[in-house]
């Protein structure tokens, strides 16, 4: 069995202290690959430093919802996204990436949603230029971000990390060319609605993720997440589906490999 991690954040700081003894557990579990998201301007140099010294790392580059003021005041210096837009392009120039992310919306954060569009829309123009896909972090602003979708061709797709939502939200991003990325949520006997979306979506729109050190599975509450549990997480979604683990284990890697060009 092989997995792939396709939203990992395996760069933070608290993995310094053990990243190789947990990425030997990961490739001893199975986990052959790991995406690797960006999520502020600060950090993408660090993550290239980072997956350069493992082949089978790949990273990502975006401005994340929760670090957009936070970018604005250190890459522009003020409210303007035409830096933060250069210095993004400047980067993806200079060094390898597989997609533009992460990015969204997020509703629920004190952030004013039109400056989060803002960034989004330069992250947008960008996907679409280079043809790269997008991680999208979503949250409160599904419909907000289903229309500016619509409004730009994105020939590369992406994937909705830690998708939760209704399996007819779910099926208008698969026809849009987004994947739906499955995590530890549906771990939690609760999840009720996300685990029926993902027990009736096709095979086909899926890819695992852990989000790690994030988003800790059922019983792992309060602990640092590892992209280690992704079998865990990869036999949920062949019991909620009735599959094998190797029918669920492939397919997922497949898809993985096909949306980022691994």
């Amino acid at each position: 069995m092989k997995l792939i991690d396709s939203h990992c954040h395996f760069d933070f700081e608290i993995f310094n202290h053990d990243r190789a003894q947990v990425w030997q557990r990961c490739v001893d579990a199975g986990v052959c690959r790991l995406v690797i998201p960006g999520v502020s301007a600060s950090q993408w140099r660090p993550l290239a430093l980072l997956v350069n010294s493992q082949p089978q790392w790949s990273a990502a580059v975006g401005i994340h919802p929760w670090w957009v003021k936070k970018n604005l005041v250190q890459v522009a210096g003020s409210t303007s996204t035409t830096q933060l837009g250069k210095g993004l392009t400047e980067h993806l120039s200079q060094n390898p990436c597989v997609a533009i992310g992460e990015c969204g919306l997020d509703a629920a954060i004190d952030t004013p949603l039109e400056l989060q569009v803002a960034v989004f829309k330069i992250q947008l123009e960008i996907a679409s230029e280079l043809r790269l896909p997008l991680i999208l972090h979503v949250h409160r602003a599904h419909n907000e971000v289903l229309k500016l979708l619509k409004q730009y061709h994105l020939p590369g797709g992406g994937v909705v990390h830690a998708f939760s939502g209704s399996e007819q939200m779910a099926r208008d991003y698969w026809k849009m060319g987004f994947y739906l990325g499955v995590g530890g949520t549906i771990t939690y006997a609760r999840a009720v609605k996300t685990r029926r979306t993902f027990a009736q979506m096709p095979l086909e729109s899926l890819v695992l993720e852990s989000d790690a050190p994030d988003m800790p599975l059922s019983g792992g509450q309060g602990q640092r997440n590892s992209p280690e549990n992704l079998p865990l997480i990869a036999a949920e979604l062949a019991a909620l589906r009735d599959a094998s683990l190797q029918e669920v284990a492939a397919a997922t890697r497949k898809n993985t490999e096909i949306l980022f060009s691994l």
